[in-house]
């Protein structure tokens, strides 16, 4: 049998004693960029990757000096212990036979592993600190709707932070596991937090690192929510057919539960209604409506802000209503949802105010100027704090609807016209320029 060459860098060396190709080293090497790219939010490591023939000048000894960032961070990940510097060089002793064993070596193998095992099992967390995070994600959700936006974000920084750092604290698989799930949660409210605040772009930002922490451990419902995420934010920027792209691939993701399955749905319609297209719009509200088969998630079924129940998708079909131009199924959607709201009703909570501006848009459609100012009169006493932009921007719509019909020279509509732009001149959040289609009729 012909003896394999003498490897000419601790790299290859390494390489071969795992048995990877250069395929399968290029996984890892990526693998390992969006591990440190999550953990300390390098966004040069993000999309690293490595050429064939880099790879093979790196291993073969070719190098000329050290390779450019994020290059080295990546190696020296992938082979804890050793520099960049000693990867590219030559290994330190090269054995070109195999020497025989006597029981002091095999004991001595016996004691590292032993040492090894004994520093992993080490490298842990108490489970009842993972249980306080777990509880500490939830409690943040289900608050979320009654906590003013801004608030809502520094605690969601402030957890997520907290989760980063445990995650360098242990080395056990199913504990970071729960951390990476907890930190992709924690970064879905960051995307939802900036949005309420008119932050477009951070959202964006912060749905994708959720995507990316749930591709990580494999999560199927939590990419699906990242992903639907996604989906509105894109057809808030104009882009409804990348927001169905999106919804395919949130589709494809296993594990996903009837609220989920819901949550997509009601999407999908929003977005067929921009582009103009009832029928399919239509197909989607009613499979949103069709009933489930009684599987649950551990992400959708948390609660608070991940959940989707009746009354979030009546809320979500009344807008997709209005923005296909029905007035008669906008407003039966809209009062539905206000009747499921009803009992846990909370006055501030802008996402009851939303739905209420719907209702009060559905009326103006049809000229009824004394039920747009009862539906609305609730909504302008909103506090600024809790005006988001998903209610600013619907008000600011409902304003120039006003304007466009013949209701605008009426006394009544001069006033809630002079009132709506007081409204949006002291919210929290301010219009996005140019970005209306998401609530368009």
């Amino acid at each position: 049998m012909a003896q394999q060459e003498v490897p000419k860098t601790l790299l290859q060396a390494l390489v071969r004693s795992r048995g990877w190709p250069y395929a399968e080293a290029a996984k890892e090497y990526r693998r390992i960029g969006r591990a440190l790219a999550n953990e300390s939010d390098a966004d040069d490591c993000r999309t690293a990757d490595v050429s064939e023939p880099t790879w093979r000048r790196w291993t073969g000894g070719k190098a000329k000096g050290l390779p450019n960032g994020p290059a080295p961070r990546i190696l020296e990940r992938m082979f804890p212990g050793w520099t960049v510097r000693d990867l590219l060089g030559p290994p330190p002793a090269v054995v070109t036979s195999q020497p025989a064993l006597n029981e002091s070596d095999i004991a001595m193998t016996a004691r590292d592993a032993a040492a090894h095992a004994g520093n992993a099992a080490s490298a842990h967390l108490p489970e009842m600190t993972l249980d306080q995070i777990d509880d500490d994600v939830r409690a943040l959700a289900v608050a979320y709707e009654t906590t003013a936006p801004s608030t809502a974000f520094h605690a969601a920084t402030s957890l997520l932070r907290d989760i980063q750092e445990k995650l360098e604290r242990t080395q056990r698989p199913r504990q970071k596991e729960r951390l990476y799930t907890a930190a992709g949660m924690v970064t879905s409210l960051l995307s939802v937090a900036s949005f309420d605040l008119a932050a477009l772009g951070a959202a964006v930002q912060f749905a994708r690192t959720s995507a990316m922490y749930g591709e990580t451990i494999e999560h199927g419902p939590l990419q699906a929510y990242a992903n639907g995420i996604l989906a509105y934010l894109a057809y808030w920027d104009r882009r409804p057919t990348a927001a169905l792209r999106y919804l395919e691939t949130a589709k494809t993701f296993g594990g996903i539960g009837d609220m989920g399955r819901v949550r997509l749905h009601a999407i999908e319609a929003r977005a067929h209604a921009h582009l103009d297209s009832p029928v399919e719009a239509q197909r989607a509200i009613q499979a949103a409506q069709e009933p489930g088969a009684g599987m649950r998630d551990e992400l959708h079924d948390v609660g608070g802000e991940f959940s989707f129940g009746p009354a979030r998708a009546a809320m979500s079909h009344a807008t997709t209503y209005l923005v296909l131009g029905d007035s008669q199924r906008a407003e039966e959607s809209a009062v539905h949802a206000l009747a499921l709201l009803r009992d846990e009703a909370n006055p501030d909570r802008p996402v009851q105010m939303q739905v209420t501006v719907d209702l009060a848009r559905a009326r103006l459609l049809r000229g009824e100027l004394d039920g747009v100012d009862e539906a609305l009169a609730p909504v302008l006493q909103t506090a600024s704090e809790w005006r988001t932009i998903g209610l600013v921007e619907r008000v600011s719509q409902l304003r120039m609807q006003l304007a466009r019909s013949g209701a605008a020279h009426a006394h009544l509509g001069r006033e809630l016209g002079e009132q709506i732009e007081d409204f949006v001149a002291l919210a929290a959040a301010h219009p996005l320029p140019g970005t209306h289609l998401a609530i368009e009729s």
